[in-house]
């Protein structure tokens, strides 16, 4: 037999949504304490940094999480000083108050996890409120209930400011079912100032014989004497917002309309705030700005789906062309066009800005400068360009360890800075674009540069070069990349392990990307990462080789040399050249390069393929032209393959191999005289192709 859901059950239900609701305000409180840094008297952030607190409080409350409304509690106290003049914002307000925000966080996470706190995270937590009590200069009691008062002026403030609030909020019917309590509520609001004229109404109550015993009819008008502004009030009930229709507006004392000016607007009077249910007024308004939460997996479960309908409407499309049935091709084609429009909107749901991503870093720059006893401001450019979320969150961890090796080993103190004649404050810039289908990151310094003499002499000590050996620039600079690879002097928290740089360019090539690194000595250097837009399904370019099928990412291809005879005298690594308009155009010969067991075609065809600022040709037997590609992982024994970063299965039930269009081009290149780590040898990879084509 089902039982009804208890209140705690439908507490428990709604618990995910404030975890995320408190990061995201934690995450925005964060942020505007970081920009307070460089305007520490704007009053329009200190007012949106309480409300990133009270709100997460108030949502605190309402799940009867008091440790967190408790900490919260001081650190809004603190705020109000603030807003009051009475403290004035600097960096060691700032930190205390970042590391407060820390601390709400693991208390978030605390209650997410249902784990109490160890020892040491309660002595920190004790720690700064203690340091919060005694910056605010005032008393701030401890709330121990949620339903106590908890108001955010502390209680010995004079209420001077304190005016008078006609609030009326009515309960939709599924209240109730949706874990709201409107008493909780209602305790709640009374902890911000002096509830009067209390009343509700039974209009809305039906006939006992139809009333649903689960649905809410509840309504409520009061007036609230409050020092707390409309929307401070707006905020404690912004988490039953979808659940309630809201009236607030400036009143008297007995509730009746005020004519004359308030406080907050000394022009005109208040305006009445209505605020109705997002889903009922959506439809009406047409609000461009309504958005829905999706949950991760159910997004990831339609693109897989998607990318098996891809592959199905392939197979449908091949059927259609061997039928030769016009009416049945043309009908095909359509439903392959909606099939592609389908694609490129679902893919786009999951396309979201890098700038997020690129604001967690100024945290970070701000607290390693100084450590490291440096002064660095960090500059964001681009961060409106979207990619991929999968992608955002992968891309994280590799740009930790740039953003760090830069402060560590790029940039110099203040006093280095001056002596080379630059101004002691160092810059450095996070910049994302577009480019073609990919996204070009660059995270760039205007430091001391890659000290090429130091990484010689620690590739000649490790045997990464034969001493005395100087290779081209590029060469040295990818020395940097290889395993264990360090020119730090200590082992340190930052560096000294040679573990960074390696990882950084193992997680991107693992996302189909590249790194690369340019540097001018005394003025600075810059990494560049070029990224797919997504790790899904990609428009492709399907070529032949005997019985073999291979995919290029269709925006890297320039041009085709269709039937041409080309020199069939390669090098053991595949490689020709053919004469384009008067130029030397280096080629891969696929058949050689992986030993592929068929004759060579007396004609066959030179795909021209951008590759950065490098252009070569791939030699193939057929074209087979434009092809959707679902992009699936290759198999273990497949993975050390040179030059290929994925495979599609085709509508004939074939497998192809999709090319890695950067790695491909090294691979076309002239060989060099010295490589960071040795590629694994052509037989093995050879060997593997052949078997698994």
């Amino acid at each position: 037999m089902d039982t009804e859901p208890t209140d705690d059950d439908l507490i428990e239900e709604m618990l995910p949504a404030f975890i995320e609701e408190a990061n995201e305000q934690s995450d925005a409180l964060e942020q505007l304490l970081l920009e307070l840094e460089s305007a520490p008297g704007d009053s329009s952030l200190l007012d949106a940094l309480f409300r990133c607190a009270h709100t997460i409080k108030g949502s605190a409350g309402v799940f009867g999480l008091d440790n967190v409304v408790s900490f919260t509690h001081h650190v809004e106290a603190l705020l109000q000083r603030l807003r009051e003049g009475h403290l004035h914002l600097n960096p060691e307000l700032n930190t205390l108050l970042l590391r407060s925000n820390d601390m709400i966080r693991q208390l978030v996470k605390q209650a997410s996890r249902k784990v109490a706190l160890e020892d040491d995270q309660s002595n920190e937590r004790d720690a700064l409120v203690s340091h919060l009590v005694k910056a605010a200069g005032k008393s701030s009691p401890v709330v121990q209930a949620h339903n106590e008062p908890v108001g955010s002026v502390a209680p010995d403030a004079p209420n001077t400011s304190a005016q008078h609030w006609q609030i009326n909020v009515r309960f939709g019917a599924d209240t109730f079912r949706h874990g709201i309590d409107p008493l909780t509520l209602l305790d709640y609001v009374a902890g911000l100032g002096k509830i009067d004229h209390l009343s509700t109404s039974l209009d809305d109550v039906p006939m006992l014989d139809t009333m649903d015993v689960e649905s809410c009819y509840l309504s409520f008008d009061f007036v609230l004497e409050s020092n707390a502004t409309k929307d401070m009030i707006q905020q404690a009930f912004k988490f039953a917002i979808d659940d309630c229709a809201l009236k607030i507006h400036a009143s008297n004392a007995d509730g009746s309309p005020l004519v004359e000016a308030t406080p907050e607007d000394d022009t005109q009077p208040q305006p009445e705030l209505v605020l109705q249910k997002q889903r009922q007024r959506s439809t009406s308004t047409g609000d461009e700005n309504a958005f829905i939460r999706v949950q991760a997996d159910r997004l990831d479960e339609v693109i897989n789906l998607l990318g098996e309908l891809v592959i199905a409407g392939a197979g449908a499309s091949l059927v259609a062309r061997q039928t030769r049935q016009r009416t049945l091709v043309e009908a095909n084609q359509q439903v392959m066009r909606l099939i592609e429009s389908i694609r490129n909107s679902t893919l786009k749901l999951r396309m979201v800005p890098i700038g997020d991503t690129f604001a967690r870093f100024k945290r970070v720059v701000r607290d390693t400068a100084t450590e490291l006893g440096k002064d660095v401001t960090l500059e964001i450019v681009g961060g409106d360009t979207e990619l991929d979320k999968a992608m955002v969150e992968r891309i994280a961890d590799p740009l930790m360890h740039l953003v760090r090796n830069a402060l560590d080993h790029g940039l110099e103190t203040p006093e280095q800075r001056q002596a080379t004649g630059k101004p002691a404050q160092g810059k450095l810039t996070l910049s994302a674009c577009h480019e073609s289908s990919n996204i070009l990151i660059r995270i760039s310094d205007d430091g001391r540069g890659i000290q090429r003499d130091k990484v010689l002499a620690r590739a000649w000590e490790r045997g990464l070069l034969e001493a005395g050996v100087t290779p081209p620039d590029d060469d040295i600079h990818q020395l940097i990349f290889a395993p264990g690879f360090s020119t730090a002097e200590a082992v340190t928290n930052l560096s000294g392990r040679g573990v960074g740089m390696d990882v950084v360019r193992s997680n991107v090539e693992a996302m189909r990307g590249t790194v690369s690194i340019t540097s001018e000595p005394g003025k600075g250097s810059c990494m560049e990462i070029r990224l797919p837009l997504t790790l899904a399904i990609i428009d492709g370019f399907l070529v032949g080789v005997g019985n073999s099928k291979f995919i290029l990412p269709l925006e890297s291809v320039v041009e085709v040399i269709a039937n041409r005879s080309v020199a069939t005298t390669v090098d053991s690594h595949g490689r020709c050249c053919v004469e384009l308009r008067g130029e030397v155009l280096p080629v891969v010969n696929l058949r050689t390069l992986y030993a592929l067991d068929s004759p060579q075609p007396e004609r066959s065809s030179v795909v021209v393929v951008r590759s950065g600022m490098r252009r070569f040709g791939v030699l193939v037997d057929a074209l087979l032209g434009q092809h959707q590609t679902v992009i699936k992982p290759l198999g273990l024994m497949l993975r050390s393959l040179r030059g290929v970063s994925g495979s599609s299965i085709l509508g004939t039930g074939e497998v192809a191999l999709i090319f890695d269009t950067p790695s491909l081009g090294q691979l076309a290149a002239q060989p060099r005289t010295v490589t960071a780590r040795k590629p694994r040898s052509d037989g093995l990879a050879s060997s593997i192709a052949h078997n698994h084509l």
